[in-house]
């Protein structure tokens, strides 16, 4: 089967809130792209509608708390697929050094974050 991912994703494994509304919930992120991410499915997990979720985390040994707001594009049982529909510039500039420091390949980041910015400009 063809890969048809066209972001790298990186294994980032933290606690996690996952907040709907009035609803949240305790998660943990088990890895992150520059356009998703996946979280383990919390025991009281109740879905709501699949928009507007937001989550956020701290990364490691630090206070720096990334927020992004997200889309749930499939509920796996165990798994949450999350889509980011909007990251504030900071938590931005964290999550693109994070993957940067995990791919290890400065120009498969640099041809992600212009598929990135294409992706933006077509929506």
């Amino acid at each position: 089967m063809a890969e048809r991912r066209m972001f790298s994703r990186v294994v980032y494994l933290t606690p996690a809130t996952i907040r709907q509304g009035e609803s949240s919930w305790t998660s943990n992120v088990l890895d992150l792209s520059l356009k998703g991410a996946l979280l383990s499915t919390p025991e009281d997990w109740g879905i709501g509608n699949e928009t507007d979720y937001v989550v956020s985390f701290k990364l490691h040994d630090s206070d720096i708390e990334l927020s992004m707001e997200l889309q749930l594009i499939q509920d796996g049982g165990d798994y949450l697929r999350f889509q980011i529909d909007h990251i504030d510039i900071d938590s931005a500039s964290h999550l693109k050094r994070l993957v940067e420091l995990n791919v290890g390949n400065d120009d498969l980041l640099h041809r992600e974050l212009a598929q990135l910015t294409d992706l933006k400009d077509t929506v």
